[in-house]
């Protein structure tokens, strides 16, 4: 049952989609963020390491950050070296994001912007490396051109065109997404299934999306649970695969500019 909780998170790499899934689980994480652990050993952290458990990324994180080798931690876990090393690439990063990074000429922050914004971090991350808050970053970020565009999930394969609107949130200059004139309303969903939940999709907003139809009304869903699509991919209008973060949520607002 522990295994329930899960989200789903799609971006242009593995670092972009690995850092909004992290945020998705809505577990106080905003991404692949630093966590407090007691003195250990290297050997304790290599033991602790190989036991699959919720919160492991961070213990692996831990384990790269007191200089253990992408190899060893590849050996402990079973985890392919692909994805440690995507994990210390985002860690280097990391490193590298300081407040002098503001001082900057608007040139260099719109292409810092970028590059943190394809690795995945979010306005939260960058707000405490610089030692400011989320709201100026995003401010800065919007006021340099830095804004969320939209990818169009390809259902079908390339097999053929697909028409199914679902979409996904990146930092590239193609947008796909086509906001239309209609009036139109944000449903937030319920996020991460939980257990508890007791049915594995969101009814309260598939009726809410029943009765915006009723009245004429284009629904737009913003939901990260993966069995939103499997159940009710037809439901709304349409749907982005998002955390639902204030940043995410607030990316799609700017995008389709609904009524409510």
């Amino acid at each position: 049952m522990k295994s329930v909780g899960e989200t789903m998170a799609i971006g242009r790499t593995f670092k972009e989609a690995f850092q909004k899934g992290l945020r998705g689980l809505e577990i106080g994480r905003m991404g692949f963020e630093k966590k407090a652990y007691p003195a250990m050993s290297r050997e304790a952290i290599l033991k602790e390491v190989t036991l699959p458990r919720s919160g492991r990324v961070f213990l692996i994180r831990h384990a790269l950050e007191q200089g253990i080798s992408v190899n060893e931690i590849a050996l402990a876990t079973g985890i392919d070296a692909w994805f440690i090393n995507n994990m210390k690439d985002i860690l280097d990063f990391e490193a590298t994001i300081t407040p002098s990074i503001l001082k900057t000429d608007k040139g260099a922050q719109k292409a810092f912007f970028k590059k943190a914004k394809g690795m995945g971090f979010s306005d939260v991350q960058l707000g405490r490396l610089f030692g400011t808050d989320d709201l100026s970053v995003r401010k800065l970020r919007k006021d340099l051109g830095v804004c969320a565009t939209y990818k169009l999930v390809d259902t079908c394969a390339a097999e053929f065109e697909a028409y199914t609107p679902y979409y996904y949130s990146t930092y590239e200059d193609e947008d796909e997404g086509k906001p239309t004139d209609r009036k139109k309303v944000i449903i937030l969903g319920g996020g991460p299934n939980r257990i508890g939940q007791g049915i594995e999709f969101d009814y309260c907003c598939c009726q809410a999306s029943f009765a915006l139809r009723e009245l004429g009304l284009e629904s737009i869903m913003v939901n990260s649970n993966p069995e939103t699509v499997s159940t009710d991919y037809d439901t709304s209008d349409k749907l982005y695969f998002e955390p639902l973060t204030f940043e995410d949520v607030m990316n799609i607002i700017d995008k389709e500019n609904p009524w409510a």
